[in-house]
């Protein structure tokens, strides 16, 4: 801790939650060594400084060690992670822009702040990073099996919303969590990856190339255009079967002849995952189903119909494994095996799909291009 951020949180409070010793002072009492700094920078896999004032960043910049946190700093050998947290105005000042220009030079890994409304009731940049965010950045500099280095790899997530009106849409409850962590957790484990996401509210992940898209119609093109030269393909977003035929250009109004009851036309919105599979080359293309009755059958058919390689199934009237829970209950579907897997957090089924990914990625008849 610095001495400006025990105004903020006690000494005691953080070492009763974390249940370790909080090093403040640059001579803390009961140091067997004078050198606690150094043992300290070579015992850590990785620091994360969150959040860090435009004065500690100041100061790293300039090499100055003139309290524990800054002088830790300068001792050390793994990774270093800065996440700014500062009113916009200090944000924005051409100083703390080019301190962080700096850090960036070392290799420090900059964990942009959020914009919002802030301390001073301003708004715009300068919020710290959210919590996911961060235990990403954190997984992504200590990950040391970089099992998909070099891969490029495209993630679809989030619901779509097809237009009725300016005011109305066809949609559904996806949040985009699932496809969300997917991405998280391939950038974390060296891939290049671009997600391609309907309405969200979720931050992007730390080294992720994010699209949003609003229809269907819009995330397909974003599917063409990002196609040319994927290794994988990892569609889980909860894409609209149908869209209306017509969009009205002004809201669709009650009056007193409407009838009770109003039709509403629609037809078939494209369908991207078969769309890939046509065009694929031995890669690998997963695939989402969320069922309520024959979950294994539907599946397979899916599978063959639609040329993938796997087919990731749900039930969501299961507990933990609903539309915006942070768990999920799935069922793996391969032309040569079914697994069902237990209730577990979204981050690990999206080891699990990427375990998968990676070993077919190894087999020799899995080489080529997608075109």
């Amino acid at each position: 801790m610095t001495e400006s951020a025990s105004h903020f949180i006690t000494e005691l409070t953080l070492a009763t939650l974390s249940r370790a010793p909080v090093v403040r002072e640059m001579f803390p009492e009961g140091a067997s060594r004078g050198t606690w700094h150094i043992d300290l920078a070579g015992w850590g896999d990785v620091m994360i400084i969150a959040p860090a004032s435009a004065n500690t960043i100041a100061k790293i910049a300039c090499g100055l060690a003139d309290n524990a946190l800054t002088a830790l700093v300068l001792a050390l050998r793994c990774p270093l992670l800065v996440a700014p947290a500062m009113d916009v105005d200090m944000y924005r000042h051409p100083a703390t822009r080019r301190n962080l220009e700096l850090l960036e030079e070392r290799n420090v890994r900059i964990i942009p702040p959020e914009a919002g409304e802030l301390a001073s009731g301003l708004e715009g940049e300068g919020r710290l990073a959210d919590l996911q965010v961060l235990l990403d950045a954190i997984g992504r500099a200590m990950d040391v099996e970089a099992d998909l280095a070099g891969k490029s790899i495209l993630v679809t997530a989030g619901p779509t919303y097809e237009d009725i009106d300016p005011v109305r849409y066809l949609g559904n409850r996806s949040t985009g969590k699932m496809g969300f962590a997917l991405a998280a957790a391939a950038a974390r484990r060296g891939a290049r990856v671009t997600l391609i996401t309907g309405p969200s509210s979720i931050s992007t992940p730390p080294g992720v190339k994010r699209v949003d898209v609003r229809s269907a119609e819009e995330m397909f093109e974003a599917v063409k255009a990002a196609a040319d030269g994927l290794d994988v393909a990892i569609m889980a977003a909860a894409v609209a079967d149908f869209t209306p035929v017509e969009a009205s250009p002004h809201k669709l109004k009650k009056s007193p002849d409407t009838k009770k009851t109003v039709t509403l036309q629609l037809r078939r919105t494209p369908d991207i995952l078969s769309w890939l599979g046509k065009r694929k080359r031995p890669r690998v293309l997963v695939g989402f189903a969320v069922e309520t009755k024959d979950m294994v059958d539907e599946a397979r058919r899916k599978l063959r119909e639609k040329n993938a390689d796997l087919f990731v199934v749900n039930n969501p009237l299961e507990e933990g494994s609903a539309f915006a829970a942070d768990t999920n209950k799935v069922t793996f579907v391969t032309e040569d095996e079914v697994k069902e897997f237990e209730r577990q957090s979204k981050d690990r089924v999206a080891d699990h799909i990427l375990d998968f990914v990676a070993r077919k990625l190894e087999k020799p008849e899995n080489t080529g291009t997608w075109v």
